[in-house]
């Protein structure tokens, strides 16, 4: 779309106003996107214990998002340097190719009963089994507003564990929230009734986070020279292969995709822990950790493809109590639950994308070290158009570093032309 052509050129108030027309916000949203801290102490007080203030962090919006045939302007608040810029950029590569196809499953989060003591947990799950229908029953009848939305108790698992136990899964459809309260006032109901009947010990009641019933995936396909030919296509899938066969590299892999979705969780109020602990737990359900995504090269096209649990939510909770969580929200343009996992798991795989594509190129220092420099030159005491000019030339000579910075402020400032001179590496 031509309106974001140059949008990381623009100033502040210019990216605003193009934002708040796209997702046609209010002057009191729009304003809340700019306020320092647009949380009231009142608000902070009923979040967390011990309040005393709020701390914030940096909000953009990544451009360029076309999922599943529409525009989306994605908010992302973080404090990493490059994540904004990274996920834009790999959304503009994979628009090349039509943008971003998405899968997502019901909205479905686990609820565990673990039960203990038992000698024969086998023959125990077959005895249980029996009494699934009803307690699905009973179970509803505890959750009566859920199940008017149109969620419920869909079914119950029983699984044999090592140490003589065994552990019901509860699966519930949660609809647009995240489903952790909801999930755990079904296990706390069902812990007792089950004990009793497996003539077991009473073991532990609450969700998992190894969110298999609810995953999301995103594909895409772009043409190999949008990513600048043949051999950097096949660097970026042999990049993914390394981190398929090393677990090392599949750490700092996957990383780099979580750098995409959690800060869209934060942004809109979503717990990225939650997303952080299931999908690590993910890429090892096989026994060995791995890449979550997939990249293949393939009839003149890269193939690229993002698999993982995405249990988020758009009611409830912090997601529409604070503020600009809510004004997030109508920026992406309102998402249920399902379709907020499906633009997470494409900015997810837009992030590893420009991130691969800067291994396989001139790699991934040179982006990082030109947005760092900037954040030396500001802690040097610099500002403005002093703090550019001295960043450009820091990341010009490849030398960043504070005495650097000050050493060429001092150049800066008498310079007579007011902008730094050609200089050699100190």
């Amino acid at each position: 779309m031509a309106t974001w052509s140059g949008f990381h050129r623009l100033d502040a108030n210019e990216r605003l106003r193009l934002v708040a027309s796209h997702a046609r916000l209010t002057a009191q949203e729009a304003a809340l996107l700019q306020a320092p801290s647009a949380l009231p102490h009142e608000l902070a007080a009923r979040f967390i214990e011990n309040a005393v203030g709020s701390f914030p962090l940096p909000l953009g919006f990544a451009v360029g998002f076309l999922v599943d045939g529409v525009e989306r302007v994605v908010p992302m608040a973080v404090e990493e340097s490059s994540v904004v810029a990274a996920a834009s950029h790999g959304a503009k590569l994979a628009r090349a190719g039509g943008g971003f196809t998405t899968t997502s499953m019901d909205p479905v989060t686990i609820a565990q009963v673990e039960l203990r003591g038992l000698r024969d947990p086998a023959a125990a799950a077959r005895r249980l089994r029996r009494r699934f229908a009803q307690w699905r029953h009973d179970l509803d009848e505890a959750i009566p507003s859920m199940v008017a939305r149109g969620g419920g108790v869909r079914r119950i698992e029983a699984r044999p564990v090592a140490g003589n136990r065994l552990v019901l899964h509860v699966h519930v459809d949660t609809r647009d929230a995240m489903g952790a309260n909801v999930a755990n006032t079904v296990a706390e109901r069902l812990g007792p009734v089950a004990a009793e009947a497996a003539g077991a010990r009473l073991g532990l009641r609450i969700l998992s986070n190894l969110a298999t019933a609810r995953v999301a995936t995103a594909s895409c396909r772009v043409p190999v020279e949008a990513v600048g030919g043949k051999e950097v296509a096949r660097g970026i899938a042999e990049a993914d292969a390394f981190a398929h066969a090393d677990a090392y590299r599949a750490a700092t892999h996957n990383k780099g995709v979580m750098n995409g979705i959690d800060p869209v969780a934060l942004a809109t109020g979503n717990d990225w822990r939650a997303l952080e602990a299931g999908a690590h737990a993910y890429a090892a359900r096989t026994g060995r950790y791995r890449a979550l995504t997939k990249w293949t090269v393939r009839a003149g096209e890269l193939h690229g493809r993002l698999e993982l649990p995405v249990p988020v939510g758009t009611v409830g909770g912090v997601t529409r109590l604070h503020p600009v969580a809510r004004a997030c929200l109508k920026v992406l343009g309102d998402p249920d639950a399902v379709t907020l996992s499906r633009v997470m798991a494409s900015v997810g795989l837009a992030q590893n994308l420009a991130a691969l594509r800067a291994l396989a190129t001139e790699g991934i220092q040179r982006g990082h070290m030109a947005l760092h420099a900037h954040n030396v030159a500001l802690q040097a005491g610099l500002q403005g158009k002093d703090a550019e000019a001295v960043a450009r030339q820091m990341a010009a000579e490849g030398h960043v570093s504070g005495q650097r910075a000050r050493a060429l402020a001092l150049e800066f400032k008498k310079s007579a032309r007011g902008d730094l001179a050609p200089t050699r590496k100190a």
